[in-house]
């Protein structure tokens, strides 16, 4: 009964190491198939939900190996020492056995389902790796790596099932993941003030100021690029409507609103935790999921 108990607490602790919610990135991996308009074909479907689990698995693996490099600053750090490997509940060796296992397991599981998909998830795993021990410190280019791993998913999910990807749709990921990593470099400086150094060496790099100068750029970059896309020629000839501009609105709506939680709430270190609880924000997105696809498959 007791090891039972001890065993039950020991997996929740490696399921939260894992950190599960932030899983919620891996559905980037449907934009192609939603996009491609293969929502209802079932063996399509499958797939890409099976291609789901899998980076669910490989980048709770990841979040586990960036934790052990960081186990030092984490624990100086006043929400990441609350983790289970920073706050001692997860020994770094069974952390490590954890990572090899899972990443294993995940990559293995890529190959069987092809081997172009293998292959980007393979740079997936690499730029992740590369980022934990080394690219985290190159000032902006720590930005465009954490940007990469949204980019990628939507390859991953468009490789799979052996669909074309939109150059619009690789744009707008890109800008939109450049915000969101923009708005976590900035969540963490004002957050650590002048501990940041300390914790993350490339933050001393930034400033607020020049933060919210590159968030700003690429704020009315992802605006301009989503309503050029939805009205394209290629856009219209593909679904047959122009219709799909009348989505902007949430998404314009969605980029203000994460500037109002970021700037007046504080608000931006785990962009999924603060999607799934900002009520208006959860609201905007379901919205934003409900119009596109009544414009591409209703309408």
């Amino acid at each position: 009964m007791v090891y039972n108990s001890l065993l039950k607490m020991r997996l929740i602790k490696i399921i939260s190491a894992m950190r599960p919610y932030q899983w919620s990135k891996n559905f980037f991996l449907f934009a192609a198939l939603i996009f491609a308009r293969k929502l209802f074909d079932l063996a399509s479907l499958v797939k890409v939900a099976e291609s789901f689990l899998l980076y669910c698995l490989l980048s709770g693996s990841l979040y586990i190996f960036n934790d052990l490099m960081d186990l030092k600053e984490d624990r100086n750090h006043p929400l990441k020492s609350r983790r289970p490997l920073a706050s001692g509940a997860l020994s770094p060796n069974l952390a490590l056995t954890i990572f090899l296992l899972g990443s294993s397991l995940a990559l293995f599981w890529a190959w069987s389902l092809s081997f172009p998909f293998f292959m980007i998830t393979a740079a997936y795993f690499l730029f992740q790796i590369a980022y934990s021990l080394k690219l985290k410190h190159i000032v902006i280019l720590d930005i465009f790596i954490l940007a990469s791993g949204f980019v990628i998913r939507v390859i991953a999910g468009g490789v799979v099932i052996k669909v074309p990807i939109s150059s619009w749709l690789l744009i707008c990921t890109s800008l939109l993941a450049l915000f969101i990593g923009m708005s976590k470099r900035r969540h963490e400086l004002v957050l650590l003030e002048d501990k940041a150094p300390g914790h993350r060496p490339v933050l001393k790099e930034y400033s607020a100021y020049l933060l919210d100068q590159m968030i700003s750029v690429v704020t009315a970059s992802t605006v301009i690029a989503y309503c050029l896309y939805t009205i394209s020629p290629e856009t219209v000839e593909k679904f047959g409507t122009r219709s799909l501009i009348y989505s902007s609105i949430f998404v314009l709506y969605g980029i203000f609103r994460y500037l109002y939680l970021v700037h007046q709430k504080g608000y931006g270190g785990s962009p999924e935790e603060l999607v799934l609880k900002d009520k208006p924000m959860l609201i905007n997105i379901t919205l934003w999921i409900v119009s596109v696809f009544l414009i591409i498959y209703i309408f």
